[in-house]
Formats: structure tokens, sequence, C-alpha cells
């Protein structure tokens, strides 16, 4: 399989699990005090978050929103260049991340584009995260590694 394909395919599967979760989280969880599932060390706790990571910049939704719509229009432009599996798979946790957290900013409350983002997931001394943030931190941790592996992430230009 092509690397863009790869990329595509693991955005739109991480889009759809996070979006299935959210929607589980709403309804189960919404209306409940925290359930703790491994004692205290993972619990679910049911949240609408109007920041970004670690409720950074709670209220300035209309900016993250800004921002991931751009790096959308970046990974998009850039995916059929990607030069190996390892950079698809980082596209397209990054993509499908983005698109999972983007969906909630356009389609929930309070309004288009500043809708609050559901987490759930919560670990010790940690925010409160969902789906779509796994895999954002999970593509930057292997981005690491490839970086560091010095793997190109994409092929130049033909001159």
């Amino acid at each position: 399989m092509r690397p863009w394909r790869t990329l595509y395919l693991i955005a739109w599967v991480v889009w759809l699990i996070d979006l299935g979760t959210k929607v589980w989280a709403e309804k189960a969880l919404s209306s409940r005090a925290n359930i703790e599932v491994l004692g205290s060390f993972l619990q679910l706790t049911f949240i609408r978050n109007s920041g970004a990571a670690f409720s950074i910049g709670t209220g300035k939704t209309i900016f993250f929103t800004i921002f991931a719509l751009i790096v959308l229009v970046f990974i998009t432009r850039y995916a059929g260049r990607i030069t190996s599996k390892g950079w698809a798979v980082v596209g397209g946790l990054v993509l499908g991340g983005i698109l999972g957290n983007l969906t909630d900013r356009i389609f929930r409350a309070p309004s288009f584009l500043q809708g609050h983002v559901i987490d759930w997931i919560q670990l010790p001394r940690w925010p409160v995260f969902n789906v779509a943030d796994s895999a954002i931190v999970i593509a930057a941790f292997t981005a690491v590694v490839l970086t560091l592996r010095n793997v190109a992430p994409i092929k130049p230009l033909d001159k």
C-alpha cells in the first residue's frame, strides 16, 4: 500500500474510534461521577474542554480550530510526498486526531467552530483526554523516533 493510503486509512480509523467513543462517553458518562476502572490509576471522567491539551487556552477555541484547519491542509497537501510507512502512520495519527477534535469544535455547543471537545479518559496527575489526543501524542513520539533515525518525512520536489 502506498504511504498516502496508509495515512488516510489510519486517519479514518482514528476519527471513527474517537467519534464513537465520544458518543458513548456522552451517553454513558455525562450524568455520572468518575468511574474507577483500575482504581485511581484509570478513571472515566466526562468533561467538555473549551481549550487545548492540559486545558491551555480555555475560551480561545476559535484559535485552536483555525490552527487545526491549517495543519489539516498542510498534511493533505503533502500526503502524496510522504517517503515511508512510518511517516504515513505519523500523518494518519495526527490527521485522525485533528479531525476528531475538530469535529467537536465544529458541531458541538456552544457554537460553530467554537464547540467544546469531549474528554473522558483520566490518569493520575494528567489532564483528562480522549482517543484523538492519544493519537496525536503517539504521533509526536513516533515522529521523534523517525527523526532520530534520520528518516526523511517527504520527497523533495522534482526540478
